[in-house]
């Protein structure tokens, strides 16, 4: 999908470590976050293969059915799950996405792991829009937010309830479970997406 070698290989090693930090949440105590990070780490580790250089490796053309089938069914995974919690709506998002790029790469075997390979602008053009909103959202999302002790000027900041290792609930909470750190996970999964789907 991309043409020159070194930002494909930056973009495979960010799915990657993506995909092997999602599997790591995978140890989770609690069942939803096992759940949803068991379809980021297969999203993860699809982006990454997808997104390895020409160069180095064109794959046989059964690959990219392959893709578009595994995909799809995690698709309708995600719309299932979509009924207890809404952000599988964003799984579900991303493995169309992921179906739609194999589809492409399918249609167009001669260009299909370079330059060259042509999706329908509209739908190329709202998965851009979506993602885009997505990293803007979620990167905000990430910023910490610290409120005034006090309220007055000069008192010293303190961080927001929630907003900290030691803080509230989440005291006992192992890493995996935090949702800062699952937060970031998908923002260097859409970020990913996003560098994806440019070429199309």
């Amino acid at each position: 999908m991309h043409g020159p070698a070194s930002p494909g290989w930056l973009l495979v090693a960010l799915c990657a470590a993506t995909g092997a930090y999602c599997l790591l949440r995978m140890r989770s105590s609690v069942e939803e976050q096992r759940r949803a990070a068991g379809g980021e780490a297969l999203m993860g580790f699809g982006m990454a293969a997808m997104a390895v250089p020409a160069a180095v490796f064109t794959p046989p053309a059964w690959v990219w059915p392959g893709y578009a089938v595994v995909f799809g069914a995690a698709g309708l995974r995600a719309l299932w799950a979509a009924r207890s919690g809404r952000h599988h709506l964003h799984h579900l998002v991303g493995a169309a996405a992921m179906v739609y790029m194999a589809v492409v790469m399918t249609g167009s075997p001669a260009h299909a792991h370079g330059h060259g390979a042509s999706g329908t602008p509209l739908l190329t053009g709202v998965l851009l829009l979506y993602f885009a909103g997505y990293v803007l959202l979620t990167g905000v999302r990430l910023i910490p937010v610290v409120t005034v002790a006090g309220g007055g000027p000069g008192a010293p900041p303190v961080p927001a309830p929630g907003g900290g290792a030691g803080s509230g609930g989440r005291a006992g909470a192992g890493w995996g479970d935090r949702p800062e750190l699952a937060r970031a996970c998908r923002l260097s999964m859409a970020i990913g997406m996003l560098a994806m789907l440019l070429p199309l």
